[in-house]
C-alpha cells in the first residue's frame, strides 16, 4: 500500500488559524477519512489537534457535519496499546465493568510477569467498543504517544472506509515538544490517507514563534498537568528556556545541564511561590524537546531578535552586541569574547563556555558589576579569582554551576579577604564539577548557604566536605558526591555529616570507587528516597538495617559505572544513560546487599556485580523483580530472600541466574531469620516460599521446570496461605549459619489439628478404640507443597501453573481452603507424589479429577472432614498402579462414594485401612471404567494393560498382599471394601463398628493348625448378615469379638450448639 497523500495548507500562523482552515476541510468533505497532522516540521501539531476537537464540539450540529459524536484521545503519554483502551472506555464513559476487565487482566499480567509495554488491547473490550460506536456518525481525534502507527480497529473503532462518514485526525506526540524537518515516521504510515502540514513561511516571527509555544502550553495546562499554580505563560517560558538551551550550549558542550531544566525556571523566576519545585517538577515531565539542531538554528537564528525580552546567543567567532538580553549563551574557542565587556542588568541566566585549552579564559572583574538580576550562572573552562570571584555581590543568584574552572591571581590587588559573600545569600543550587574550589566549600561560606536545597560535587577531593555539613545545609533535598579524585576517608565526623539531613531525598555516591562502607549516619536521612552507589566498586557489603532510613524508594548500584546524565526526580536513571558496556574487567568487592527494612523500596538496579551473592529485598515493596533488567549480570549470586514482600506479584527470568537458595514470604509483619544452604541435600536449588496469593507460582514455574534441570536436583517447600503459624515449627529458621531447617513434631502437629465441633459429644456416644486414627503424615518432603487458609486464586492456580508444580511434588497437604478440586482438569501424571493428606475442604467434590492418573509412588493417602467430596479418585481415570501405596485413612467424608478405581490385579504394598465417618460410602475400591479414547491415544500404556479390566479382575480378584490391618467405623452404606474379591493373606486385624450394609469381608487363607488367625471386632447383627465365598468362610477368622452395646445410647445433654 502506497503512503498518504501529502498536502500543505498555507496561510496557517498560529493555532487558531490553522484550527479554522482543518475545520473547513473537514465540513467540505473532499478528502479522505484518516488525516494526519504534521503540523509545523511536526511543531505545534498537538496543539492544532487539540484547538480542533474543541472546535468540533462546538460546531458539531452544523448541517455539513451532524456528528453524534467528537471523540477526543490523549494518548500522548504512552504507556501501551491496553492503556489506549482505557482512555477509550473514558471517553466513550462505558460501564465500570468494561474497565475491571482491564484492571483483572493487567493484575494477571503483573502475577506473568509480561512487560508493561507488551501488554495488548482487548478482544471483549473492543467488543464493547465497537457497539457502542457501529452506529453513529463520529470524529475522532487522536495524540499518538507511541513510536508506530495504530490500526485503531483493532481496539473497536470502527474501520474507517473512503465511502464512510467517519473521520480520524491523528499526529504523533511524545508529550514534548517536538521539531523535525523530515519525520521518517510520517513518510511509513500505512492506515492513513491524507497527510497535511502547515507552511512555514522565514521570518517566522517571535509572535507566531511566542503564540505557539503559548498555544501548546495552554493545552497542556488544559489537559495535563492539573495544577492551579500552573499557567500558560509559564509553562510557555519554561518552553523558550529549553529550546534556547537545545540551540547553542547544551549541544556545544556536550554536558547534561540540560538535565537541571527544573532547577534553572526556579532560579531564573519564571516559576515561584511556594510550590515551586512540585510546579517545577511536574512541567518537567511535559518538557522534552526532541528536535533537528539545523531546525532550531533556522527558527531562533531568524527570531531570536523579536522575542521579548530577547535573548542572545553567541557562538565562536560571533561578535558581541550590547542590548538588554535575558538570557544569554556564549560558547566560543576564542580565548575571548569581542565586545563582551558587561552582562546586562536585565539578564537573569548566563551561560558561558570556552574551548578546553591549558589555560582557562579569564573572566573580568567588571563582567558582573550591573548584574543585580542574574539568577542562573553556568561557566566551563573560566578563570577566576577564587578568593574574590567576579560575581561575589550578585545576591540574586540562585543557581551557579563551575565546570572545569580554575582559580587565578587576577584581582589579588583588590582581594580585602571579603568575610561576606552576597552571591550564596539566595543561593539554591551549587554545582562544581572538576573545579577545586576550597573557598566555597568552606564552613564559613557552607554555613551562609542556608536556603540551598542541591549541592553536585564532581571529579575533586569530595569527601573532605563532607565534614562540614554537620549542622549546616538544614534544607539539602540533594547531594551528590560524584568521582572523587582521592578516597573517601571514614570516621565518625563522616558518619554525622548526614544526621541532621532530614530533607535529603536524593543521594549519589556514584564513582566512589575507594568507599569500603556507607555512612552510619544515613539512617537519619528520614527523607531519603533515592540512593545511587554506581561505580562504588569497594564496598563489601550493603546492609540497609541501621544504615539507611525505611524511606528509601530507589536503589541503585551498576558495576559498569555512573550514568552519562543525573535525574533531579526520584527516578533511577534511564538504560540510555547508562554506560553500555564496562570499560575494563572490575573486580566489585560487594559480596551482600541487604535492603531489608527499607520497607517503601519498589524500584532498584543492580548489574556488573561479579562478586555478589547474597541479595535480601525483605520487607520492601518490590512489585517485580526482574533478573534481565533490574539485577543482571551477577554471575555469583546464590542466595535471594523476599520476606515480608507483600506487595510482590512476580519474579521474571529467575531462571537466568545461578541461585542455590530463594525464601519468599508475601505475609505482612513476618520477621524471621534466614535459611542457610542446606548442604546436606543433593540439589542445585533450594525454594522455600510462603505465598498468599497462588498466582505466584507462575514465575516458579520456569524456574522449577525446566527442561535442562533433573527434577531431582530441586528442593522446594510451597505454603500457600496467610497464616502466620506456618513456620512456627513447621520449618525452623536458622539461628546461626549450620543450623538448618526442622519439621514439626507429633505434639505441634496435633495443635495445628483443630478439635471437631461436637468431638466432646461423640466422646459421650462413642467407643474411644474406634475413633482411634492414625497420626497423618508430617514429615515434609524434599519436594513439598501445602496449600492452606487465607490463600487466594488458588482454584485458578490449580488450573495453570500451580498444576504444573503439583506434577513434581512429592508430598501434597491441602487444608481450609475452599476448592473443587486439587488440580486443573487436564491430563497429568503423577509420578512423584510419595504422601498426600486433604483436610477440611469443604467445598472438594473430587481430589483427583478423572485426567490424573500416575501414582506410581504414592504411599499415603490421608483424608479428613471433606463435607461435599464424593470421590478421591474419579471412575475412568488413566491407568493408575498404586503400586507403592502402604496407609489409606479417611475420616469425616459424609458424601464420599467411591474412594480409589483397582487398574491392576494388586494392591502389592498397601498395610493399613480405615475409614470413618462416611456415611454414603458404598465400595473403597470399584474396578475403573473403561477409558476415554482420547485418554488412551495419550498415555504409553501397552494393550495388555488395557484390556486388564474387567475380565481378569473380575475372574482372579485384587490380591493385597501385605494388608494387615482394616478398621471400618460409621460406614453405614458400606457393602463391600472392595467391589470384586478381594484377597489380603496377611490381615491380622479387622475392626467393624457401624456398618450395618456390610455384606462381604476379605478373602482370607485358612490357617494351619497353630498359625494365628485374623482378629475381629464387628456386631453380632453385621457378622450374621455377612456373605462368604466359596473356599471362604467364617472359621478363617479368630471367633469375632461383639460389643454388648453397640447399638448407639442417646446422651443426656442436647445435641444443639
Amino acid at each position: 500500500m502506497s503512503g498518504p497523500r501529502k498536502e500543505t495548507i498555507r496561510g496557517c500562523y498560529n493555532v487558531q488559524n490553522a484550527g479554522e482552515h482543518i475545520y473547513g476541510r473537514i465540513k467540505s468533505n473532499s478528502h479522505g477519512k484518516v488525516i494526519y497532522i504534521g503540523g509545523w516540521a511536526e511543531f505545534g501539531a498537538s496543539a492544532a489537534l487539540r484547538y480542533v476537537a474543541a472546535l468540533l464540539r462546538t460546531r458539531r450540529t452544523v448541517p455539513e457535519l451532524c456528528f453524534d459524536r467528537i471523540i477526543f484521545l490523549d494518548c500522548s503519554k504512552w504507556k501501551n496499546r491496553r492503556a489506549m483502551q482505557r482512555e477509550i472506555i473514558r471517553e466513550l464513559k462505558l460501564d465500570h465493568a468494561v474497565m475491571t476487565i482491564l484492571d483483572k487482566q493487567d493484575e494477571e499480567d503483573d502475577f506473568k510477569g509480561i512487560d508493561e509495554s507488551s501488554r495488548n488491547e482487548m478482544d471483549s473490550v473492543s467488543q464493547v467498543i465497537d457497539q457502542t460506536l457501529g452506529a453513529t456518525k463520529f470524529v475522532m481525534c487522536f495524540l499518538n504517544g507511541s513510536d508506530n502507527e495504530i490500526d485503531v480497529g483493532l481496539f473497536g473503532i470502527p474501520r474507517f472506509a473512503t465511502y464512510g462518514n467517519n473521520i480520524m485526525l491523528w499526529t504523533f506526540t511524545r508529550s514534548s515538544l517536538t521539531t523535525h524537518q523530515h519525520n521518517k515516521k510520517a513518510g511509513e504510515l500505512r492506515y492513513t490517507h491524507v497527510h497535511w502540514d502547515f507552511y512555514i513561511i522565514p521570518p517566522f516571527g517571535s509572535s507566531d514563534l511566542c503564540g505557539l509555544l503559548h498555544d501548546h502550553a495552554a493545552t497542556i495546562v488544559d489537559h495535563g498537568l492539573g495544577m492551579q499554580d500552573i499557567n500558560p505563560t509559564m509553562v510557555a517560558e519554561c518552553f523558550l528556556y529549553g529550546l534556547f538551551l537545545c540551540y547553542n550550549f547544551h549541544v556545544a558542550t556536550k554536558l547534561d545541564w540540560l538535565s537541571h531544566a527544573s532547577n534553572y525556571w526556579i532560579c531564573d523566576a519564571i516559576i515561584k511561590g511556594d510550590r515551586a519545585r512540585d510546579i517545577s517538577n511536574t512541567v518537567h515531565g511535559e518538557i522534552i524537546w526532541e528536535c533537528d539542531a539545523s531546525l532550531i538554528d533556522w527558527v531562533l537564528e531568524k527570531d531570536m531578535q523579536y522575542i521579548k525580552p530577547p535573548i542572545l546567543v553567541v557562538k565562536d567567532d560571533d561578535v558581541y552586541k550590547e542590548g538588554p538580553y535575558r538570557w544569554i549563551s556564549v560558547t566560543t574557542r576564542n580565548m575571548e569574547i569581542s565586545g563582551f565587556k558587561t552582562i546586562p542588568a536585565t539578564t537573569s541566566s548566563l551561560f558561558l563556555a570556552f574551548e578546553r585549552f591549558n589555560h582557562s579564559s579569564i573572566l573580568s572583574n567588571g563582567l558582573f558589576e550591573n548584574s543585580s538580576n542574574l539568577g542562573v550562572l553556568v561557566l566551563c573552562s573560566c578563570a577566576f579569582n577564587f578568593a574574590s570571584p567576579p560575581f561575589l555581590r550578585c545576591q540574586s543568584l540562585r543557581f551557579l554551576g563551575l565546570d572545569h574552572c580554575t582559580t587565578s591571581k587576577i584581582g589579588e590587588e583588590e582581594n580585602h579577604n571579603h568575610t561576606e559573600w552576597p552571591c550564596l545569600y539566595n543561593l539554591l543550587v551549587l554545582d562544581l564539577r572538576y573545579t577545586g574550589w576550597d573557598e566555597i566549600l568552606s564552613e564559613e561560606k557552607i554555613s551562609l548557604m542556608k536556603n540551598i536545597t542541591e549541592l553536585n560535587i564532581e571529579g575533586v577531593r569530595c569527601w573532605k566536605y563532607t565534614t562540614q555539613l554537620k549542622g549546616r545545609l538544614p534544607n539539602l533535598q540533594r547531594l551528590r558526591i560524584i568521582r572523587p579524585t582521592c578516597p573517601c576517608v571514614t570516621s565518625n565526623d563522616v558518619d554525622d555529616s548526614f544526621i541532621d539531613k532530614t530533607c535529603m531525598e536524593i543521594l549519589d555516591l556514584s564513582g566512589n570507587s575507594y568507599m569500603k562502607t556507607l555512612p552510619a549516619g544515613l539512617s537519619k536521612a528520614s527523607s531519603l528516597r533515592m540512593l545511587v552507589l554506581d561505580g562504588c566498586d569497594d564496598i563489601e557489603n550493603i546492609v540497609a538495617l541501621g544504615r539507611l532510613p525505611p524511606s528509601l524508594r530507589c536503589f541503585s548500584f551498576d558495576g559498569y559505572g555512573p550514568a552519562s546524565q543525573r535525574t533531579l526526580t526520584t527516578e533511577l536513571p534511564p538504560e540510555h544513560f547508562r554506560p553500555s558496556t564496562v570499560e575494563d574487567e572490575k573486580d566489585v568487592s560487594t559480596s551482600k546487599i541487604s535492603l531489608e527494612g527499607c520497607t517503601k523500596l519498589d524500584n532498584l538496579f543492580v548489574r556488573g556485580l561479579n562478586n555478589l551473592v547474597e541479595l535480601d529485598l525483605s520487607g520492601t515493596a518490590i512489585k517485580i523483580l526482574d533478573f534481565k533488567t533490574m539485577v543482571v549480570q551477577v554471575p555469583r549470586l546464590k542466595k535471594l530472600y523476599l520476606i515480608g514482600c507483600t506487595h510482590l506479584r512476580a519474579i521474571i527470568h529467575l531462571h537466568l541466574t545461578s541461585l542455590e537458595l530463594i525464601c519468599i514470604d508475601t505475609r505482612a509483619g513476618i520477621m524471621r531469620p534466614r535459611p542457610s544452604i542446606d548442604t546436606d541435600k543433593c540439589c542445585r536449588l533450594q525454594l522455600h516460599a510462603v505465598i498468599v496469593d497462588a498466582r505466584i507460582a507462575y514465575s516458579f514455574k520456569k524456574l522449577l521446570l525446566p527442561s535442562h534441570l533433573a527434577v531431582e536436583d530441586i528442593y522446594f517447600n510451597i505454603h500457600i496461605t496467610s497464616s502466620p503459624r506456618v513456620f512456627d515449627g513447621v520449618v525452623q529458621f536458622e539461628e546461626t549459619n549450620n543450623q538448618k531447617f526442622d519439621h514439626y513434631d507429633q505434639g505441634s502437629l496435633q495443635q495445628l489439628i483443630p478439635a471437631g465441633k461436637y468431638n466432646d459429644v461423640l466422646s459421650m456416644v462413642e467407643d474411644p478404640l474406634m475413633q482411634a486414627f492414625p497420626q497423618p503424615p508430617a514429615s515434609e518432603l524434599d519436594r513439598h507443597m501445602e496449600i492452606a487458609e487465607g490463600s487466594c486464586y488458588v482454584e485458578s492456580g490449580l488450573e495453570r501453573e500451580l498444576g504444573l508444580l503439583m506434577d513434581i511434588a512429592e508430598s501434597l497437604h491441602l487444608h481450609d481452603v475452599s476448592i473443587h478440586a486439587t488440580i486443573r482438569d487436564a491430563l497429568c501424571m503423577w509420578r512423584y507424589l510419595r504422601w498426600c493428606r486433604v483436610e477440611r475442604c469443604p467445598k472438594l467434590d473430587t481430589v483427583f479429577p478423572s485426567r490424573c492418573y500416575g501414582f506410581c509412588a504414592l504411599q499415603t493417602l490421608w483424608a479428613s472432614d471433606l463435607l461435599m467430596a464424593r470421590r478421591i479418585w474419579s471412575q475412568g481415570s488413566p491407568y493408575s498402579s498404586f503400586k507403592n501405596l502402604q496407609h489409606l485413612h479417611l475420616q469425616s467424608c459424609p458424601r464420599l462414594q467411591f474412594m480409589i478405581p483397582v487398574c491392576e490385579s494388586s494392591f502389592p504394598c498397601l498395610e493399613t485401612l480405615y475409614m470413618i465417618h462416611c456415611g454414603d460410602l458404598v465400595h473403597v475400591f470399584e474396578p475403573n471404567r473403561w477409558y476415554p479414547e482420547d485418554i488412551i491415544s495419550s498415555i504409553d500404556l501397552p494393550k495388555e494393560m488395557i484390556s486388564l479390566y474387567p475380565k481378569e479382575i473380575i475372574s482372579a480378584g485384587v490380591l493385597f498382599p501385605k494388608l494387615t490391618t482394616i478398621h471400618l467405623h460409621d460406614l453405614p452404606k458400606l457393602q463391600q471394601i472392595c467391589k470384586v474379591k478381594m484377597v489380603a493373606p496377611a490381615l491380622e486385624s479387622i475392626r467393624i463398628r457401624g456398618c450395618w450394609s456390610l455384606r462381604g469381608l476379605p478373602s482370607v487363607a485358612a490357617c494351619a493348625k497353630g498359625e494365628k488367625k485374623p482378629t475381629i471386632e464387628i456386631e453380632k447383627d453385621v457378622w450374621d448378615a455377612l456373605e462368604w465365598d466359596a473356599g471362604h468362610c467364617p472359621d478363617h477368622f479368630e471367633a469375632p469379638v461383639h460389643s454388648h452395646y453397640y447399638k448407639k445410647k442417646l446422651p443426656r445433654v442436647s445435641f444443639l450448639r
